[in-house]
C-alpha cells in the first residue's frame, strides 16, 4: 500500500504551529480536540502512513508545557452511552484516555462533568473519580445555551461553574466523544480567566475536513461519510471568504456556531481575535500529504467501506435510511460505486460461479484471492487459508488443515456446545493452524504471513459473524459485508 502521509513532517510542523498560537494569546492557550486524539482509526486508514496515536506524538513534543482534562456530559453518564468502536461505556472511556495519557507520561489534570443539573449517576461518578484521585469539577446546564449571549458570559452563566485549576500554558481539552461540551469548557475557563486577570486564548483541533484541500476532495468526502450519522456537512467557510477572499473548508456545526462564539468573544475580550471559524483552527494535516492520489484512492475505499458499513447496521435496524443515502449521495460526488472495490467484485464472481456464499481479498500488490463457503469452513476463514499460501509460497492443493482434525472440532461444535453451524470460523481456523505448527513447515509458513494481511481489503457476499469480523479487525484488514444475513 502507497505511503501518502508524511508523518514526520507532522510532527515538525503542527507542533509548531500549535506553540505559535499559544505565544499568540500569552499566558495560556486551551485547546479543544475533536475526534480521537490518539487512536484515530479513521485518519490512518485515509492517509496511509498517518499514524493512529500520531497526535498523541505529536503533543509529547510539547509535553513539558501541556496537561489534558478530560470531559464527559453528565447526559451520556446517566444514559450509559457507548463508544461503539470499543463497546464500553464513556464513563469506562474517561479511565482508559487516563491510564494511556499518564502511560505517555502527560500530566492528566483533571476531569469535567458538564450538562450537570444535580444528576445522582453524575454525583456518584464525581465521587468515584475522587476516590480515585481524580480532581473533578461541575459545569452546569446554562439555559438557552449557547444562543442566549447575554446569560452565559455573566456570573450566572458561565461565572457559575467551576473554575478548573490548571498550571501549564498550554491546556488540551479531550472527551470520549461527540457533544460531551468540551468547547464550552473552554469558553467557560477563558471567562473564569479573564475574570482573574489571566490573558487565555481558545484554538480548536479538528482533523477533518482538511481546510485547505478542496471540499469535495475524497478525504473531505470520506469524513462526511464517516459523519453520516451525526449529519455533518462540509461547507466552504463564508466568514474566511468574506474576511480574506480565500476558500476554505470547514463543516456546518461551527459554521453555524461562529456568530455566537464572536458574541462571546466580544464579551470576554471586548473583540474577537478570530475573523473565522477556519482562524479558530490549527489544523496542518493538509500541508503533509506526499502523495496526495494514494491518499485520494484510500478515502475512496472509505467512503465504500462506510456504505456497507451503513447498509449492514440498517439490515439489523440500527439506522435509517437517511444515512445510507446520505453516503450513496458522496459515493456519487467521489465518482465510484461499489463496483470500484475490486475484492467486492471478486467475491461476488466467486459466488456466482460456485452457487455458495464466498469471500475475496485485495493483497498489497494488487493480486486478489477468493474462497467459497464449504461443509468445513466458512468463507472467511477458507479465505484467510487461502491467502497465507499464496503469500507463502505454498501450492492451492495443499490441504494445511487436515479433514480428519476439523471433524472433531465440528463435533464439539454441534453435539457439546450445542452450536448450529458445524462450520469453524477464523478463530478455530488460527488455533488449529497454530497446533499444527509445531510439526508442519507449511502451517508454520503460512502463519507467519499473517502481518501481511493488514490493511489489504476484503468482501463477503453474507454477512459475517462477530467473531469473524473481529479477527479481521484484529489484522488490521479492512472489510465489507453485502447486507445479506445467513440463513
Amino acid at each position: 500500500m502507497k505511503i501518502g502521509f508524511d508523518s514526520e513532517k507532522y510532527l515538525k510542523i503542527q507542533s509548531e504551529r500549535i506553540r505559535e498560537r499559544i505565544a499568540q494569546f500569552g499566558d495560556k492557550l486551551y485547546l479543544e480536540f475533536g475526534g480521537k486524539l490518539f487512536d484515530d482509526h479513521h485518519a490512518s486508514r485515509v492517509l496511509p502512513g498517518f499514524e493512529p496515536d500520531a497526535k498523541l506524538k505529536m503533543l509529547m513534543q510539547l509535553e513539558d508545557s501541556l496537561e489534558i482534562v478530560i470531559v464527559i456530559s453528565a447526559l451520556d453518564i446517566e444514559k450509559n452511552k457507548i463508544r461503539t468502536d470499543l463497546g464500553i461505556t464513556y464513563d469506562m472511556d474517561v479511565l482508559r484516555l487516563r491510564d494511556v495519557f499518564i502511560g505517555r507520561g502527560f500530566l492528566v489534570s483533571s476531569g469535567v462533568i458538564t450538562h450537570y443539573n444535580g444528576q445522582a449517576s453524575a454525583d456518584a461518578y464525581r465521587a468515584r473519580l475522587e476516590r480515585l484521585g481524580i480532581r473533578t469539577y461541575y459545569h452546569h446546564t446554562i439555559d438557552g445555551y449557547p444562543n442566549n449571549v447575554a446569560l452565559i458570559d455573566s456570573d450566572e452563566g458561565f461565572g457559575k461553574n467551576d473554575y478548573v485549576e490548571t498550571t501549564r500554558p498550554l491546556v488540551v481539552v479531550t472527551a470520549p466523544g461527540p457533544g460531551s461540551g468540551k468547547m464550552a469548557v473552554c469558553l467557560s475557563q477563558l471567562y473564569q480567566e479573564n475574570q482573574r486577570g489571566i490573558k487565555a486564548g481558545y484554538a480548536k483541533f479538528e482533523t477533518f475536513p482538511v481546510w485547505n484541500l478542496p471540499l469535495k476532495h475524497p478525504v473531505n468526502l470520506a469524513y462526511e461519510a464517516a459523519t453520516a450519522d451525526l449529519n455533518d456537512v462540509n461547507m466552504i467557510d463564508p466568514f474566511h471568504l468574506e474576511a480574506y477572499g480565500k476558500t476554505a473548508v470547514n463543516y456546518n456545526r461551527d459554521i453555524e456556531i461562529f456568530p455566537v462564539l464572536n458574541a462571546l468573544f466580544e464579551g470576554i475580550y471586548g473583540e474577537n481575535p478570530y475573523k473565522s471559524p477556519t482562524d479558530m483552527g490549527v489544523n496542518m494535516i493538509g500541508y503533509c500529504l506526499c502523495d496526495e492520489e494514494a491518499c485520494c484512492e484510500a478515502a475512496r475505499q472509505e467512503i465504500i467501506r462506510r456504505y456497507y458499513n451503513a447498509l449492514g447496521e440498517l439490515a439489523l435496524g440500527n439506522c435509517c435510511d437517511a444515512e445510507v443515502s446520505k453516503i450513496s449521495l458522496l459515493m456519487q460526488q467521489a465518482k465510484i460505486t461499489t463496483e470500484y472495490r475490486r475484492s467486492t467484485v471478486a467475491a461476488r464472481e466467486r459466488k456466482e460461479h460456485s452457487g455458495v456464499n464466498a469471500a475475496a481479498i485485495e493483497l498489497a500488490d494488487g493480486t486478489l484471492i477468493s474462497a467459497e463457503t464449504s461443509a468445513l469452513l466458512g468463507p472467511s476463514a477458507a479465505l484467510i487459508l487461502n491467502a497465507t499460501k499464496h503469500l507463502a509460497g505454498i501450492a492451492h492443493e495443499v490441504k494445511l488443515i487436515p479433514q480428519r482434525m476439523i471433524e472433531p472440532i465440528q463435533q464439539t461444535k454441534v453435539s457439546y456446545l450445542h452450536g448450529h453451524n458445524p462450520r469453524l470460523h477464523t478463530d478455530e481456523v488460527l488455533v488449529a493452524l497454530s497446533i499444527l505448527s509445531v510439526e508442519d513447515e507449511n502451517c508454520r509458513r503460512a502463519l507467519e504471513q499473517l502481518p501481511a494481511l493488514r490493511g489489504c481489503q476484503v468482501h463477503s457476499t453474507v454477512m459475517l459473524s462477530e467473531v469473524d469480523r473481529k479477527i479481521f479487525k484484529k489484522l488490521g484488514v479492512e472489510l465489507t459485508c453485502d447486507p445479506v444475513r445467513k440463513g
